[in-house]
């Protein structure tokens, strides 16, 4: 189970976080459009890694695939786009985007610019349809859960952030927002939260990735799964349910810039 991009957090100010600095934000009823975009295929001799940032006026994606933008437009895990070509996963390409509005747009303002240009540029067209795929659920263990509920307003924002490989803080989150930032950052898999929690919580997760050379250290962490248990009072299980899967119907490569 190795660490995923973090799609689900496209204004990332560091590799290891998903906690952005201060910079001063758009109207949050603005519907932004990319006013001017830069599409272009990835230097395959660039060591740059794959991310998504915001740098000043400018939205930057480097060495991402089609899957990764549309699982970072639509919030749905890599494995719930379907029917595609297999160019979806393996091209990459550099963006440079510059939104109609000035600000840091918000995550749902940053999605909506990607769902426009992937209709624009890509062609992107698709439908819903559920289908039965690999997840991870999201339980109530028989112990109870363990988290605080937060004091925190729905106002203040929800933050996850991770140190290391070991230690993540979520504040104010809901037991959905959680499911979505774990299989946007940590899972191969889709999670499905079916715990009917409805509040918020804050809490602090400490595990051991499996391929961590941590493991051989008698005092780590449990796995990821043990710990959910033990420090959560959730259960996390792998297994197959239907869920909502993007069927592509066409795509085709970006058009020229």
């Amino acid at each position: 189970m190795g660490y995923r991009l973090l799609l689900g957090a496209l204004l990332v100010c560091s590799a290891n976080s998903m906690t952005c600095t201060a910079q001063e934000k758009a109207d949050a009823g603005a519907a932004p459009f990319f006013e001017v975009a830069t599409i272009k295929p990835s230097d395959p001799s660039a060591q740059s890694g794959t991310y998504f940032t915001v740098k000043g006026s400018h939205v930057l994606a480097r060495n991402v695939t089609l899957e990764d933008l549309i699982s970072l437009a639509y919030a749905v895990h890599p494995k719930q786009i379907v029917d595609g070509p297999a160019w979806l996963e393996t091209e990459r390409f550099d963006l440079d985007g510059v939104p109609n509005t000035e600000g840091k747009p918000n995550r749902a303002q940053m999605r909506l610019l990607f769902q426009r240009l992937l209709a624009d540029r890509f062609q992107l067209s698709f439908h819903h349809q559920k289908r039965e795929l690999a997840v991870y659920t999201l339980t109530v263990d028989r112990s109870g859960p363990k988290m605080a509920v937060t004091n925190r307003t729905p106002t203040d924002g929800t933050n996850f952030s991770y140190a290391g490989s070991v230690i993540l803080t979520v504040k104010n989150a809901s037991m959905a927002d959680f499911a979505d930032g774990m299989q946007d950052t940590f899972m191969d898999r889709p999670v499905v939260d079916q715990t009917e929690l409805k509040g918020r919580y804050d809490f602090i997760l400490r595990w051991t990735p499996t391929d961590s050379p941590a493991g051989n250290d008698a005092n780590a962490p449990p796995d990821l799964y043990t710990a959910i248990r033990e420090q959560l009072g959730l259960k996390l299980a792998a297994t197959k349910a239907p869920v909502d899967a993007l069927v592509i119907d066409r795509v085709e490569k970006p058009s020229p810039n």
